[in-house]
């Protein structure tokens, strides 16, 4: 809690100078404490053990003696080697219902930072419709732009479109050489495509790129359409224009068509760059002129081009290859040249990888590092798997992500329907998408990046405690309180913006009351520590904890009783749904003002 944190550290100081404890170095153990209910900051005494000559046990427990509480810190104590801190209560919710703990704001209204990011996330190769597994990529990256947003940093969301490339020229080949009838007669042992997706380019076209594949199998064919589709690809690094404009036409509808499915999960992107661009350009032809000058460059037998950089360090694969033998750039070389350019326009850079990029994205560092360039930040990701194996587009075991979005939208509206007779179809069908899409995004966001976990349907579509929905109607009910309120004459825009005098409350607050004050008071803490650990999972673990005060608040504390309004309560309520409602737009979870 860093609002508890500058009045604890003076103190603190004078405390650890006392018993002989000089080391300024303190300052950075003290941190969140581990236990919610032993306190808000904690400070870990064995490092002082040595020094002092006394057990962290009693450290902790004669500084616990030594510092006596004040108007901002209510209780200390010492529990196993740590000494803990726990804001006094009255003195939290001044600095809460003051605004002097500010509610950031997805939308841009919170002062911005400075700082300049490009989050590049995404960037799927245009040969098929979303599935559940590459679409962690999508939400993890999206997440992340909002916190970044919500922190009160500058942010460009950014799309990098394979253009080029061996799958591409696949499906390139299969449109110029294949018919419909062609298509269905070699995929007569596959599932037929569903008509629900019958007008969608990602979803028809995939069935061309899967018909390539099938043949690419059959020995009595594929030499021959090997040979062709390695034309299309080498003319393509080349930058044969036209050659680039028939990938274009062949992949941007299954783009528009992947595109639409990200938008319906919340998900978008701010500016798109083709990979094609760094070769027609001339970017690429100056960046392989440039590495094959440097000390670490050298030349295979077949005439490719390498850097060594296992002179630089690195183990294992250590040649980094950037030409081929016929003169033509690989994917990393185009890469590094993207880089390049985006090191240009920003501050700081973040990529979202899968895990199976690590080897790449090493050398891609290692090689900018070398002509001079900072490397980006990384957030991998493990992998999502259905119950039998790994997903793979490839091979046909997937969940598309436009089949689970409608299977999460039915099961919503179903909800709804039998909870809320008297709403409109329109209406049920607006929260049961809502739901739906918030219910598979928390599903995937509150698991850390680097866990790999199984998907199950139950699971991403469950409505109960610890998921999307649970924190949506924890809003809504605060939202519904407020209502309550208006309905019977209460003008709660003005209690909102009274000053309450709370040092005349003679009682104890209400326990639960503490607690949803304590969450509060961290949410901007722990937005923090996600956005600089890159683990959207942390905020996501915050909101959920946040809705979960907030509905044991509002079980123990009558706001409005016999015509009555506590407005106390109602000001922490009203309070709350702000936090809530900015920290699910930092999620992408949708906020309704009724479910």
């Amino acid at each position: 809690m860093n609002i508890l944190r500058g009045h604890v550290e003076p103190i603190l100081k004078d405390a650890l100078n006392s018993i002989g404890v000089n080391d300024s170095n303190w300052t950075s153990m003290l941190s969140p404490s581990r236990e919610h209910s032993q306190g808000d900051l904690s400070l870990p005494c064995f490092p002082f053990a040595k020094q002092l000559g006394k057990s962290p046990n009693d450290i902790a427990e004669e500084l616990s003696n030594i510092i006596v509480p004040n108007v901002a810190i209510g209780k200390i104590n010492a529990i196993g080697g740590y000494l803990n801190f726990k804001a006094e209560p009255k003195w939290l919710a001044k600095q809460l219902l003051s605004g002097k703990i500010r509610v950031g704001d997805a939308f841009g209204n919170k002062p911005h930072t400075g700082r300049q990011i490009l989050i590049e996330h995404t960037s799927a190769n245009p040969n098929g419709p979303f599935h559940v597994g590459r679409a962690r990529n999508a939400i993890l990256g999206d997440t992340l732009v909002r916190l970044h947003r919500l922190l009160g940093n500058e942010v460009r969301a950014e799309y990098y479109v394979d253009d080029m490339g061996k799958q591409v020229g696949v499906l390139a080949w299969a449109l110029d050489n294949l018919s419909k009838q062609d298509v269905e007669d070699i995929l007569q042992d596959k599932e037929s495509l569903s008509t629900k997706w019958s007008d969608k380019a990602d979803h028809t076209r995939v069935r061309w790129y899967q018909a390539a594949q099938k043949l690419r199998k059959d020995e009595s064919k594929s030499e021959k359409i090997e040979q062709d589709i390695a034309k299309l690809v080498h003319a393509s690094e080349h930058g044969d224009e036209s050659v680039l404009q028939k990938f274009h036409d062949s992949f941007q509808p299954v783009l528009d068509g992947m595109l639409e499915t990200l938008s319906r999960l919340g998900i978008e992107f701010n500016q798109f760059t083709n990979e094609s661009m760094f070769v027609t350009n001339g970017d690429v032809a100056k960046l392989t002129e440039t590495l094959s000058k440097l000390e670490i460059h050298g030349v295979a037998d077949n005439g490719a081009e390498y850097l060594d950089l296992g002179a630089r360090g690195m183990k294992g694969k250590t040649e980094f290859f950037f030409k081929r033998g016929d003169g033509s750039s690989l994917y990393a070389t185009r890469d590094i040249a993207y880089h390049i350019w985006k090191w240009k326009q920003c501050d700081d850079l973040i990529n979202i990888l899968g895990e199976d990029h690590k080897l790449q994205s090493k050398q891609v560092g290692m090689t900018l590092q070398e002509l001079g360039h900072k490397v980006p930040e990384v957030l991998f990701y493990s992998f999502i798997k259905l119950p039998e194996g790994k997903m793979s587009t490839r091979k046909g075991n997937v969940v598309f992500m436009d089949d689970l979005l409608e299977e999460a939208k039915e099961h919503a509206s179903q909800i709804v329907r039998e909870l809320r007779t008297k709403y409109s179809e329109q209406e049920v069908s607006h929260i049961g998408e809502s739901v739906g899409r918030s219910a598979i995004r928390f599903n995937i966001i509150k698991v850390s990046p680097d866990k790999g976990f199984t998907f199950r349907w139950e699971e991403a579509l469950a409505f109960e405690a610890g998921s999307a929905p649970f924190i949506m109607y924890s809003h809504t009910r605060a939202l519904s309180i407020a209502k309550k309120c208006i309905d019977n004459g209460i003008d709660v825009d003005e209690i909102s913006n009274k000053e309450l005098d709370l040092d005349s409350i003679d009682s104890e607050l209400p326990d639960s009351l503490i607690d949803l004050l304590r969450c509060m008071a961290i949410q901007n803490d722990a937005l923090e520590r996600s956005v600089m650990q890159c683990r959207p999972n942390l905020f996501a673990n915050q909101v959920l904890n946040l809705a979960t005060s907030f509905n044991g608040f509002y079980r123990d504390c009558k706001i409005f009783d016999d015509g009555n309004v506590n407005e106390l309560y109602l000001q922490v309520s009203q309070l709350a749904s702000q936090f809530l409602k900015t920290g699910m737009e930092g999620l992408g979870i949708t906020p309704l003002e009724r479910m």
